[in-house]
């Protein structure tokens, strides 16, 4: 039989299903917005590392080889002391009779002083020199008051600490050197004798090397002093300024060198005494070949990021870094830093210089280049 609809239900049942078909479009268009704005941050974004990767540049630092003597030592630091000094007082109310030395006179032991209104003559214990003379004959001295002070210039030690980090290192009859501060004199000497009860409250002990000396006139007590206990040493040997070395991963030493069409190649050293600054090359060098380090400088801003992405605009003064930054490569050319852009010709050196092994700009594997 024939099914009557009513026409409001059927008219119903149409305006639900164009509500549904119109959702469905909005939700469509926002998903194809989303997707187009991701693109579009994406792209943003690979284009800004890209700035950046392409604004670096790669500056070769040039070291070379040479013969030297090198050592590896321990230094401490402490003042001159007497050893023999001696003050002479007046053991009641006395006048001085008679003079036999001048104030500043090198005295031997046993050479008379000056005789006494009690009949007392002071002689010297020691050599040494008159250091304070301050009564002439004839004066009274009273009871307490110095007559005249001795003191040995010549021979005197120096007291040095040394921490628990150190202290296994030192022994009595290491040599050790002296060299005052203030006047440059070195003198040779050896560690005598050390205190191991310290008498340090902090968290790291320290304990008390003593060392004789013998100096020279205008090096006085008080002068501060280094001590320097020498402990390898090796001569007329290859040596390398450390920051010229690279380390792999298995903390093995190399550096590049150029062959013989000008391509930078590693080449791996031995190394042997070190004091922190230079180290001798056993082998894989030889005095006079030249080694190379890279030196990877920003020559780019977020200011000029902004700029290329967003317009020609001043952002916080971004060209005057850039500018800046130039100079100091400029700068480093003519010290000796060879600057191969990125990756490409050399601005700093003569010719075309080829970029390391491993790509654009030979980035990896170097270490601390200066």
């Amino acid at each position: 039989m024939d099914i009557q609809m009513d026409p409001a239900a059927i008219s119903a049942a149409k305006e639900k299903t164009a509500k549904k078909a119109k959702r469905r479009k909005k939700i469509i268009k926002r998903v194809i917005l989303i997707v187009l704005l991701l693109a579009v941050l994406g792209g943003l974004g690979f284009l800004g590392y890209k700035r950046l990767e392409a604004e670096y540049t790669v500056n070769y630092q040039e070291y070379t080889a040479t013969t030297g003597t090198i050592s590896n030592s321990l230094s401490f630091s402490g003042t001159l002391q007497t050893i023999n000094n001696k003050t002479y007082t007046a053991s009641g109310d006395v006048t001085v009779r008679t003079l036999y030395v001048s104030n500043g006179q090198d005295v031997k032991a046993g050479d008379k002083l000056m005789r006494l209104s009690n009949g007392q003559t002071l002689t010297a214990d020691f050599d040494g020199r008159i250091n304070q003379l301050p009564y002439a004959e004839g004066e009274e001295v009273p009871s307490g008051e110095t007559l005249v002070q001795l003191v040995d210039f010549t021979h005197m030690k120096v007291s040095v600490r040394v921490d628990e980090y150190d202290i296994s290192d030192v022994k009595a009859g290491d040599a050790c050197r002296v060299t005052t501060t203030a006047t440059e004199n070195t003198f040779d000497s050896a560690i005598d004798n050390i205190n191991y009860v310290s008498a340090s409250t902090g968290s790291v002990a320290y304990y008390t090397a003593i060392a004789y000396v013998d100096v020279q006139d205008g090096v006085y007590p008080g002068m501060q002093v280094t001590v320097t206990i020498p402990k390898e040493e090796a001569a007329n040997v290859v040596i390398l300024k450390e920051d010229a070395l690279s380390f792999d991963y298995n903390n093995h030493a190399f550096v590049y060198q150029r062959d013989d069409q000008g391509n930078l190649q590693q080449v791996y050293v031995k190394t042997g005494v070190s004091n922190g600054n230079y180290v001798e090359i056993t082998e894989g060098l030889q005095s006079g070949d030249s080694v190379f380090v890279e030196v990877k400088a920003e020559t780019t801003s977020t200011a000029s990021l902004l700029s290329s992405l967003f317009g020609r605009q001043n952002f916080m003064g971004g060209g005057s870094n850039r500018n800046n930054r130039n100079s100091q490569n400029s700068q480093n050319s003519q010290n000796g830093s060879f600057n191969f852009g990125n990756g490409g010709n050399g601005s700093g050196g003569s010719g075309n210089w080829p970029s390391a092994p491993g790509g654009s700009g030979g980035s990896g594997g170097f270490g601390g280049g200066r």
